[in-house]
């Protein structure tokens, strides 16, 4: 089967790829307001790490006959992705929200994208299109709207985009070493790495407890089966049968999402500078992540020309 074909067939129906898209990004929004729902019986720390504990532990045990790093190198790799990519990004997510809104917190999380051309750029020496720079001004702006109507930036302001550049670092860390790994034990054992950093975190910071009821034990199975496994799971599955590029670029739709889940599950109004900013930073996204599916697939075009030459 030649690339071409292979890659046709790894290729989604767009209508199946709209759901599950649609799906993924509703799910990843969902997460912080029945999050600040879940806080009102723990703790935002002991929170998160019981659900990685426990969401990295079921995946570790459905994928046990998969091969295993091998190393304290690579294991301690997975532990920096897990330190980053769970205790830091959801950590500062939720422990943001003692202070701005799950919608706030959503939109600063998912300004990633932005932070990632940034950092490139700086330490990288990467250079970047137009469009892409445009992209990261109007975010930037997008961001001082949202959050400096009245100039008021809370200390969970800064905390939430500590989060997002949390999420930055490990998307760069997991670009570095991820291709090393099996990408579900990955996921798995980075969970339990920054689920366990969490639980310590909590001991050492909170005063950890979990009221048992009906409501809490419902919060942390989403947060735990939907929030994490599945979602998880769909994000690999629409990575690896699509355009990683153009489906990272559809990443804005989860703090749209977050927002009109946060109006839904907690009532909270949505201000209209808070709308206009969150726009502004989704249009940004969408250019930076737009413009490197077209050089993704200038990439792969020339990857297929070499391929036929050398075939020829």
């Amino acid at each position: 089967m030649s690339p071409s074909n292979e890659k046709d067939s790894r290729t989604m129906k767009p209508v199946k790829y709209t759901m599950w898209i649609l799906l993924t990004t509703l799910i990843m929004g969902t997460s912080f307001p029945v999050g600040k729902i879940g806080m009102v019986y723990a703790p935002p720390f002991l929170l998160m790490g019981i659900r990685y504990v426990l969401a990295g532990g079921l995946m570790a045990w459905f994928l046990r006959k998969r091969l295993l790093p091998a190393g304290w190198q690579a294991w301690l790799k997975i532990i920096w992705i897990g330190l980053f990519q769970s205790a830091g990004v959801m950590g500062c997510a939720y422990y943001s929200m003692n202070w701005i809104t799950s919608g706030e917190s959503a939109i600063l999380t998912f300004t990633n994208p932005l932070l990632v051309i940034m950092i490139s750029a700086l330490l990288y020496r990467l250079t970047y299109r137009f469009s892409q720079w445009i992209g990261v001004i109007l975010g930037l702006v997008g961001i001082l709207l949202t959050f400096g109507w009245h100039m008021s930036f809370s200390p969970g302001t800064w905390i939430g985009f500590g989060g997002a550049v949390s999420f930055a670092a490990s998307t760069l860390l997991i670009k570095r070493w991820g291709e090393r790994y099996d990408t579900f034990v990955l996921t798995a054992y980075q969970m339990l790495a920054g689920g366990a950093v969490l639980l310590l975190l909590s001991a050492w910071t909170e005063q950890p407890h979990f009221i048992v009821n009906v409501t809490s034990v419902a919060v942390l199975l989403w947060l735990t089966l939907a929030c994490s496994i599945i979602q998880f799971s769909l994000w690999f599955y629409l990575l690896q049968h699509s355009d990683p590029a153009q489906t990272s670029s559809y990443l804005f739709l989860a703090p749209f999402f977050g927002v009109l889940s946060s109006w839904i599950l907690l009532g909270e109004q949505v201000q209209w500078f808070v709308g206009a900013g969150g726009i502004l930073i989704g249009i940004g996204i969408f250019l930076v992540n737009r413009r490197s599916t077209a050089l993704n697939r200038k990439n792969h075009s020339s990857e297929l020309h070499r391929y036929s030459s050398s075939a020829n």
